[in-house]
């Protein structure tokens, strides 16, 4: 059975990378790939959906989109919180609102793009990022990743080149990031057939 996805994210460059990224773990895992329509991607500014009662619209409004026994993923930066406890908190709040979808949260511990500072090796040469570029030591726990990617490359503008990196990246790599990996096995719950 093909299920919808429905992705609330906050930046404009995760509109396009994202469902990008769920086809790809799809791929990866066998999964069949989502139904994710022109319109089911919602964005909103993160500091705007971690304010009470927002993400339950933007649930609200995912859910009227998927239907009943549909998918909903939400993938925010965690930038200065901790995922392990604000991610709970969403997803407690979200599934108050729709308990008839399937919904997941992942917050990237700190920036998306630390899951490209984690897959370096898989880039380097790539997309005008250096060949000599490796993984720093825990880069998912870099504050400014964008600010590294754009000292590789010269300059990091995200609505252009994030889906471009998203789709280099080397996934086995960028799993060696805990939040990436907490995405991998989030999208296979929410979309497995069961």
């Amino acid at each position: 059975m093909l299920r919808r996805l429905v992705c609330i994210v906050e930046g404009h460059g995760e509109v396009e990378s994202v469902p990008l990224l769920v086809r790809r773990v799809c791929k990866a895992t066998n999964l069949v790939e989502p139904e994710i329509r022109k319109n089911d991607v919602i964005r909103r500014p993160r500091s705007q959906l971690i304010r009470e009662g927002e993400i339950e619209r933007a649930i609200d409004l995912a859910g009227r989109r998927v239907g009943s026994g549909g998918a909903i993923l939400v993938l925010l930066d965690a930038d200065d919180d901790l995922p392990c406890e604000l991610a709970p908190k969403l997803l407690t709040r979200a599934q108050n609102v729709r308990p008839d979808c399937r919904v997941a949260v992942v917050l990237a511990m700190r920036e998306y793009e630390g899951w490209f500072l984690a897959a370096a090796r898989s880039l380097a040469g790539k997309a005008g990022i250096p060949t000599s570029a490796s993984p720093p030591p825990n880069p998912q726990n870099i504050r400014d990743a964008k600010g590294l990617i754009g000292a590789w490359m010269g300059q990091y503008r995200p609505i252009l080149q994030q889906p471009r990196l998203t789709a280099l990246m080397d996934l086995d790599e960028a799993r060696s990031a805990p939040s990436f990996d907490k995405l991998w096995r989030e999208v296979n719950r929410i979309l497995a057939n069961e």
